[in-house]
């Protein structure tokens, strides 16, 4: 081969002298020639010569090697029988070793001549064969042939036939019986043919030729059971077709509106090639790899196992490179921390209160309309509420209480969030940080047996750019591609019918559809992929399809980044999708992937979207700063969403819309800029064992009217098209039975065993027609009220929970709305306990202890059952009834405050207040101590609280023997999701 490919002068023109024999034992003397100068003289040598001088010694052998980019880089660039190595992705990027890139494909071209050696070392040719050299063929003006046809019917095996510059026509198919090479003279252009040629022998070799189909046939070559070999060819507007058991192996070439059709290939390799302007598919992959395999199978796979793997390796495993645009929001597979940009957030400390001792504390008392009271002195006339309380000496108060305070639960592996500054970083558990592919195929063995397989069609390296499709697998069809590039398609890659593709390490971007294509149950591995800027998803998963995506780089889409639709499956994990125009992940029409593990950011709506009956388990997902609901779940979605961190949203964390279900459980809903939730109750949602703080409005929200009409921006409520042939859609026939273990029957809308706390609204804000269970939650240190019920047409049951030190009151009720309050710790928060306006409420078994305001404030037209209470107020009173207030107060221990006047308060004779067997506990002495025992102090959550979540989540308790002071302070929050006010 190398002997065509340099012009460099003979051997016998360097000094005899210089060169050593081959069976010499020279070495490199510290008198002889500068290592310089040897280069220099080396540089000159044929490759057959190269190879005699490196097995002289050692100081020899590593002597030819330093030549790699001088002598080697030359050989590879002047052989006409192949191109630059990176061609044609990165042709101006050197390759690590020249002689290693000239060495493979050395090998490469030697590959169809492997089963010369099998026939000659067969018994029969061993005994009578007579030992032949290969000819050499010239066909053209003035040489031995005029046409490939005459030298054909004169080759015999392994000749060479060289056809010299012009066009060659050849008018009748040509069958080749024989194997030879047939090799174009001169540079790749100047010899074309045109022909149609049926190979019916074992093997054949074509080489820088350009291929146009014949005027009565489109196809420019095909085979149905021998090995052929391409390189450095063009074809142009023509069909290149391989049948099972045929082989091919296919390099540095380029195929301009030229369709490669495989059909039950055992294995076939397209590397480094360029595929232009279809107006179909560039490749198909039609059928199973068949099982009966020609000679050249075993020679193809050792030579792909030879040459450098694309798998990762830890040195290796890095971001692919992005464009301008998208590199500088490119996120590190090593990252373990989100850092907090931006100006502060509207939920921390110097945005939504004063400091203590501040101006605004100083103020005269407000009243609102509904009774809650900002008192500023201690001669207020509703009980002398004081701000100032925590600033008082400790010999000033008359006596201490003992009881608990249910404090914010640990959450990321056991830590705490604290409120979100600037500049500042959350660090991630090691469930929540991205691996690396190699770490993710490691510890998968499924995976890794997949990335490591090569069955069917192996592509790796070529260009698909400016046609319709880049590459069809079919029909229980198998295929393989890495570091591909494919730009500029209507779509890159489609699978359907029972196939199976790998794709490791490709770049796939500006497809006018989806970039990846999965229908009818195809599946395969998907991994390390940079597939950006297409105009519909980046994968789209459909009709039972089921993938594993893995550590890929989905981003820019001008859609959403990945669809699953259609009971479509999949395994989405450890990616990374960002800056679409659409959802990150949308799922829909009983689509049921296993979504976990990857980073979801900066999205132009949502993070995930699950309508139209989706379904999916979505846990252990990074969720943030994405400009709508984290996850958006409406129309019959009902996911399991559990263990995400989903935060610093520009909206609400999770949108439970109209006719959303899903089990919401042991997420961490952090610093989102509208509500932690928000749900509509119709939809019977559960949401459990979430930890939901630092969010700019409410932490849990909860509406039963509709939130606004059915169109939403981006897509998620208008009816789209994803019918692939612009068909109806019609996915009922196809839907599975659901009995997923995940999740349990709910016929009422729950809010169960979730902290909620530092919020810059309501810990919980209530606006429904339907029923509702609050049960077994904290709500703690929320900027307004614990919970608000501003409307509750069927009962409130609010069970077991811990409602402490928020700004205002721990619970209000509105009227004409329905509410048992049953087992809750009601403490130091800075307005009233309970004010209620209800015409239907229950306080039964509560503690409501050590707030600022009353313990429990009764408003007029209010209808209140206070059973079997605790209550007490340090400086206001334990129940003030206020107006005609229609009241049973029965079985209550009210504990005296800071005088005797603090225990009960009724503003006039209301026979409508009744009081039966209460207990009144006045101080003897200032060092009484009371403790609340027989029961403990309430909530007994140890024993309320259920489900998987419960043990992981942990609470933080803490004992306290504190001072009773009060402070309330009013402030006022939309009670509308910001998406909802979008609409």
């Amino acid at each position: 081969m190398c002997g065509h490919c340099c012009s460099a002068p003979l051997l016998d023109q360097v000094p005899v002298s210089l060169i050593p024999c081959l069976d010499s034992k020279v070495t490199m003397e510290a008198g002889g020639l500068p290592l310089e100068l040897w280069r220099m003289i080396l540089a000159y040598l044929h490759l057959p010569d190269l190879g005699r001088c490196s097995l002289v010694c050692r100081a020899w052998y590593e002597l030819i090697l330093s030549l790699d980019s001088t002598r080697w880089r030359q050989l590879c660039l002047e052989c006409t029988e192949c191109r630059h190595p990176n061609w044609p992705n990165q042709p101006d990027v050197e390759p690590e070793s020249w002689r290693e890139a000239f060495k493979q494909h050395y090998l490469a071209s030697k590959t169809w001549t492997k089963n010369a050696l099998d026939l000659e070392s067969s018994v029969c040719f061993s005994l009578f064969r007579r030992r032949r050299e290969r000819r050499t063929l010239s066909v053209g003006p003035g040489h031995e042939f005029d046409s490939l046809g005459s030298a054909l019917a004169m080759a015999s095996l392994y000749d060479r036939i060289e056809l010299f510059p012009g066009v060659y026509e050849e008018q009748g198919e040509i069958i080749l019986k024989v194997p030879v090479e047939i090799v174009g003279h001169g540079k790749l252009g100047e010899v074309a043919l045109l022909a149609s040629i049926d190979q019916h022998c074992s093997t054949t070799r074509l080489c820088n030729l350009v291929f146009m189909p014949a005027w009565f046939s489109p196809f420019m070559f095909k085979t149905t059971s021998g090995h052929i070999q391409f390189d450095n060819c063009n074809f142009e507007n023509g069909h290149i077709q391989v049948h099972g058991p045929g082989t091919c192996q296919v390099k540095f070439c380029t195929f301009k509106n030229t369709h490669v059709f495989l059909h039950n290939v055992p294995l076939c390799v397209l590397e480094n090639c360029e595929f232009v302007g279809s107006e179909n598919n560039s490749v198909t992959v039609e059928g199973h790899p068949s099982a009966d395999k020609n000679w050249a199978y075993k020679y193809l796979l050792g030579l792909i196992k030879s040459s450098p793997s694309m798998l990762p390796t830890e040195d290796s495993d890095s971001l692919m490179s992005l464009d301008l645009e998208s590199r500088d929001q490119a996120w590190s597979p090593r990252t373990c921390d989100i850092v907090i940009e931006g100006s502060q957030s509207p939920t921390s400390p110097a945005a939504t209160s004063p400091k203590p001792g501040s101006k605004a504390g100083s103020q005269e008392a407000e009243v609102g309309s509904d009774g809650e009271r900002v008192a500023q002195t201690p001669d207020s006339s509703d009980g002398g509420l004081s701000p100032s309380g925590e600033d008082e000496d400790e010999d000033q108060l008359t006596y201490r209480l003992s009881y608990q305070v249910q404090g914010p639960r640990p959450v990321l592996g056991g830590s705490f969030l604290g409120p979100p500054l600037p500049g500042a970083s959350i660090q991630l558990p090691s469930c929540l940080v991205l691996n690396s592919l190699q770490q993710e195929l490691q510890k998968d063995k499924e995976a890794m047996g997949l990335a490591s397989s090569v069955q069917g069609c192996l592509i790796r390296k070529c260009l698909f750019r400016d046609g319709k499709g880049g590459v069809f697998v079919c029909s229980y069809g198998r295929a393989k591609m890495e570091g591909n590039i494919f730009r500029n398609l209507t779509y890159a890659v489609r699978c359907i019918h029972n196939s199976k593709i790998v794709m490791l390490r490709n770049d796939i971007h500006r497809c006018r559809a989806s970039g990846i294509f999965l229908r009818l149950e195809g599946g395969g591995l998907i991994a390390g992929n940079n597939i950006y800027h297409n105009a519909e998803a980046g994968i789209d998963i459909r009709k039972k399809s089921n993938p594993l995506i893995l550590c890929n780089q989905i981003h820019h889409g001008l859609r959403s980044g990945i669809v699953v639709l259609g009971n479509g499956k999949g395994i989405i994990r450890n990616n990374q999708i960002f800056s679409n125009k659409e959802a990150g992940i949308y799922i829909l029409y009983h689509g049921n992937p296993v979504v976990s593990g990857n980073h979801i950011f900066k999205g132009r709506a949502a993070g995930i979207a699950v309508n139209e009956n989706g379904k999916g388990l979505i846990t252990e997902n990074v969720i943030r700063e994405n400009q709508w609901g984290g996850v958006d779940i409406r129309r019959g979605g009902v996911p399991v969403l559990r263990s995400n961190l989903i935060c610093f949203g520009y909206s609400d964390g999770v949108v439970v819309g109209d006719e959303g279900k899903g089990l919401i459980e042991g997420n961490t809903i952090y610093a989102n800029k509208g509500c932690g939730v928000w749900m509509m109750s119709s939809s019977l949602p559960h949401v459990t064992s979430n930890h939901v703080s630092y969010n700019g409005l409410y932490g849990v929200a909860v509406f039963s009217q509709k939130d606004g009409s059915g169109e939403f921006p981006g897509g998620h409520g208008a009816q789209e098209n994803f019918s692939e042939d612009g068909d109806a859609i019609l996915w009922e026939p196809e839907l599975e039975k659901d009995d997923d273990p995940l999740r349990r029957p709910v016929t009422i809308a729950l809010v169960e065993s979730n902290s909620i706390n530092h919020n810059g609204a309501s810990g919980l804000y209530v606006q429904s027609s339907e029923a509702l269970h609050v049960v077994t939650n904290v709500i703690h240190a929320n900027g307004d009220r614990g919970i608000t019920v501003a409307q509750s047409g069927q009962l409130t049951r609010v069970t077991n929970n811990s409602i402490s030190c928020n700004r205002q009151s721990g619970v209000k009720v509105e009227a004409q709305c329905k509410v048992e309050l049953r087992g809750n710790g009601i403490y130091d928060n800075r307005g009233h306990g309970i004010i209620t306006k209800g015409d239907s409420t229950v306080v039964i078994e509560n503690d409501i202890i050590g707030n600022r305001g009353s313990g429990l404030q009764l408003l007029p037209r209010s209808d209140t059952k206070v059973i079997k209470n605790r209550i007490h107020s340090f400086r206001a009173y334990g129940i003030a009834v206020r107006g005609r207030a229609k009241a049973l107060v029965q079985e209550n221990i009210i504990f005296q405050g800071k005088t005797s006047k603090t225990i009960f308060q009724q503003i006039s004779n209301n026979r409508e207040c009744i009081l039966q067997n209460n207990k009144f506990l006045v101080f003897k002495k200032k060092s009484d101590t009371w403790r609340l025992v027989n029961p403990p102090a309430r909530p007994h959550l140890e024993s309320s609280i259920r489900g998987p979540s419960a043990a992981h989540s942990g609470q933080k308790v803490t004992a306290m023997a504190t001072r009773i002071t009060a402070r309330v302070e009013g402030g006022y929050h939309s009670n509308r999701s910001v998406f909802c006010t979008i609409l």
